[in-house]
């Protein structure tokens, strides 16, 4: 396999990935984890089928703490090629809503 296949497959499954990450929304809030700036990390090794993501929640205190890792990485499995996912929840740097982009601070009103 090419060099270019290869890039063209992992830019492939990382679109793919980031797809599935915004198929997952917050449950306080109507806007995907992706585009909440939730996801601080995403490593996609498209030949292996492994995604690594290290993610935040808007609060330290939020109720679904223990779940929603859980939660993004079934959505993330699904994704073909997609062998194994590991989610690890961060707390740093603590996130804002500068994370935000321009379309979820708009959905929020927040400008």
């Amino acid at each position: 396999m090419s060099a270019d296949s290869k890039s063209l497959m992992q830019r492939l499954l990382e679109e793919q990935v980031i797809d599935a990450l915004r198929g997952v929304y917050d449950p306080e809030l109507p806007v995907n984890i992706y585009d909440l700036g939730l996801i601080y990390q995403l490593e996609v090794d498209a030949q292996h089928g492994k995604v690594h993501i290290d993610m935040t929640l808007t609060a330290p205190g939020c109720p679904v703490a223990q779940t929603f890792p859980g939660t993004v990485e079934c959505a993330v499995k699904e994704v073909p090629g997609v062998n194994e996912v590991c989610v690890e929840l961060v707390w740093d740097p603590p996130w804002s809503r500068e994370r935000m982009t321009a379309d979820a601070r708009l959905l929020l009103d927040m400008f």
